[in-house]
């Protein structure tokens, strides 16, 4: 009895010319919305990899010419602590202009290999989702950047040590550290054992300013119309 009456009702309704329209009406109207939204929802998901897609070819431009970290006081690879705990007793027998090649060279090592980390940076960026997408929008200024490092941080560190060792042969930075902690280890009162990765802490200092100069970047895009270079990202983060 049940099916007969639910069988009657569809039959009146799609015999009323009315009725057919106003349902047709209402589907049309809600495939429409559908798409609108399906619309807006690739939008959001493609500025916000268009947003960190550019703000990685700035930060990269910047970091990887010469001094983009030896100059920048934010991002500068400076000493490692257990080198800086000596280095005023250092200074103090002549080892000074050792201490300032080593901290340039590191600095150099880290602008040799920041454009290296271009297509990491990449790749995770196109994998990013459009949910995470959707909520690093109404996030903070940072929130995109803040995603990518807890994400790639650990796996960035590990694939980018070997563009930085390959850099820090160049400018000798292992030979370096190694003069300078030999000469700390002999110092009266003050020599330790040094046990230091210098290649990891070179990366990682690398890293740390990256994400600090992308995090400016995210900033800028997001709060500077000037900053929103494409007509995508004016759409998206107006």
């Amino acid at each position: 009895m049940k099916k007969t009456i639910i069988l009657s009702v569809m039959l009146i309704l799609f015999s009323s010319s009315s009725a057919q329209a106003s349902f047709l009406d209402l589907l049309r109207d809600t495939l429409d919305a559908a798409r609108k939204t399906q619309s807006t929802d690739t939008k959001i998901e493609r500025g916000l990899k268009e947003a960190l897609t550019v703000g990685m070819e700035n930060t990269i431009a910047y970091l990887g010419r010469n001094d983009g970290y030896f100059a920048n006081q934010a991002v500068k690879i400076l000493l490692p602590e257990e080198v800086r705990q000596a280095e005023k007793v250092l200074r103090g027998v002549g080892f000074g202009p050792q201490l300032d090649e080593f901290t340039l060279s590191m600095n150099r090592a880290a602008e040799k290999a920041a454009p290296l980390a271009a297509d990491i940076f990449a790749t995770a960026i196109t994998e990013m989702s459009f949910d995470d997408a959707n909520r690093i929008l109404r996030g903070g200024n940072t929130a995109a950047t803040d995603y990518l490092k807890s994400k790639t941080r650990d796996k960035l560190l590990e694939r980018f040590q070997p563009a930085v060792r390959r850099a820090m042969s160049e400018y000798n930075v292992a030979q370096q550290y190694e003069a300078i902690t030999g000469k700390v280890q002999n110092l009266p009162l003050i020599g330790n054992v040094i046990h230091l990765d210098v290649n990891r802490y070179v990366s990682s200092k690398a890293l740390d300013g990256l994400f600090h100069v992308l995090a400016q970047e995210e900033t800028s895009i997001r709060t500077n119309p000037k900053a929103r270079v494409t007509d995508l990202l004016k759409e998206v983060f107006k």
